[in-house]
């Protein structure tokens, strides 16, 4: 299975798209790059409030300190988005995933202006979530 780009190439990739319905497949073909979640973490937990989709995303931190996250939703274009945050966040400690702004990156990408505003609430509530529970590992 392939693997995610890191934050750069996920930028110089998005540019490299001519318009915005490329930039919608490309989002598309990175959540096809995420692993399904199992079953067993489909659990209400893991259920990220404030999307209009289903999202679970799941949060463990390794040996090594860094965060590994994984997550899934039941639409392709909130999957996608799921991608993008987790390759911000990859690689990260608990407390640098606190202290990191994904907003420069947003900007970056150009991607909140072309959201749905359920779609732009939606993701704003994966990074609360995201951002809450490392806060409660550091």
């Amino acid at each position: 299975m392939a693997t995610l780009p890191d934050k750069e190439k996920l930028v110089r990739n998005f540019n490299r798209c001519a318009n915005w319905e490329e930039k919608y497949l490309y989002v598309i073909e990175l959540g096809a790059v995420l692993p399904e979640l199992s079953d067993s973490l489909r659990q209400p937990e893991y259920t990220i409030s404030g999307c209009q989709s289903q999202v679970w995303i799941v949060m463990d931190e390794a040996s090594d300190g860094k965060i590994q996250l994984q997550g899934d939703s039941d639409a392709a274009i909130v999957k996608g988005l799921i991608a993008i945050v987790f390759i911000l966040y990859q690689d990260m400690t608990a407390a640098e995933i606190v202290g990191f702004d994904v907003r420069p990156w947003f900007e970056q990408l150009a991607l909140t202006q072309h959201l749905t505003p359920s779609r732009s609430q939606g993701l704003e509530a994966m990074i609360r979530a995201i951002r809450h529970r490392a806060q409660a590992l550091s």
